[in-house]
């Protein structure tokens, strides 16, 4: 694709994402149809709702791309480009009323799809063992009615102003956020590492959207953000826009066959600190 078409299919995605951010705004105070839970995670009837709006309004962009979702996938090992969609990143936060959720749509394509000057300028091109990298990405939260942007190659904005990760040097005046995978392994594995992380930052915070903790990083009001175990959906968008925002995401890829990552995201300049805490766990999730 070229950039213009990049923009192009940018633009179908922000009007997807505020579509299903209207919805979730309409439905966040009203009673939730839970489809399935766990201890540590919940499925909503609107995730499915919200994701199916996503998918078609996306189509209208071009009806060939198919979508790799939370909430089902329509992938094809033909296709050069797929979209990868979170309709609701925070899912839990959503259900019990907490209004710390977004939607995250990310467009992405395989290395030969990538413009050449893009791919230049382009820190970590290629996300995913099967070869795709994200080429646009849209993290929308409908309740600080935010909307973070961004195309490989290009600045990241927020709300259409560019944004750059923080020039926080160290880690006892930085700010950085963890995330824990889903099941009780994933409690057990992280815990270790949180212990031996929070005495040395100013603060942690454990807020519940990885997409959202991805875009907190890029704008500066995170140093970091570490996590052992974290679906494709939920960080193929904020991770470009990390590094469309000057950042590092460093990702390591755990069960391809689930799209299963730990990650560490940061402002680029606390690489040498967070290693010295010891390897990030591996968490199922």
């Amino acid at each position: 694709m070229t950039l213009n078409q990049l923009r192009g299919a940018q633009r179908i995605a922000i009007e997807a994402a505020r579509a299903s951010g209207a919805l979730m705004r309409q439905n966040w105070h009203r009673l939730k149809q839970i489809d399935s839970q766990e201890q540590h995670d919940i499925k909503l009837e609107l995730d499915v709702r919200c994701q199916k709006l996503i998918e078609q309004l996306l189509s209208k962009h071009d009806p060939a791309i198919p979508v790799l979702g939370e909430e089902g996938s329509s992938e094809s090992e033909a296709s050069d480009y797929r979209w990868v969609v979170d309709p609701i990143d925070g899912t839990v936060n959503f259900a019990y009323g907490i209004p710390h959720a977004c939607v995250s749509i990310a467009l992405q394509g395989r290395d030969s799809g990538v413009p050449s000057a893009a791919a230049t300028n382009a820190r970590g091109l290629t996300l995913t063992p099967d070869g795709f990298a994200s080429l646009t990405g849209v993290v929308f939260d409908p309740f600080c009615d935010e909307l973070w942007t961004a195309i490989i190659g290009q600045k990241a904005r927020a709300n259409g102003r560019i944004i750059h990760v923080s020039d926080r040097q160290s880690l006892d005046e930085s700010i950085v956020s963890i995330g824990f995978a889903k099941s009780g392994a994933s409690l057990r594995r992280t815990l270790p590492y949180f212990n031996k992380l929070a005495p040395k930052v100013r603060k942690i915070r454990i807020m519940g959207a990885a997409a959202l903790a991805l875009t907190y990083v890029a704008h500066g009001r995170f140093d970091a953000y570490i996590e052992g175990g974290v679906r494709l959906w939920d960080i193929a968008a904020g991770g470009l826009i990390v590094e469309c925002a000057g950042g590092e995401f460093w990702r390591e890829p755990l069960d391809a066959g689930n799209h299963v990552y730990r990650l560490v995201a940061s402002n680029g300049l606390l690489r040498k600190e967070l290693s010295s805490l010891g390897s990030l766990p591996k968490n199922p999730i």
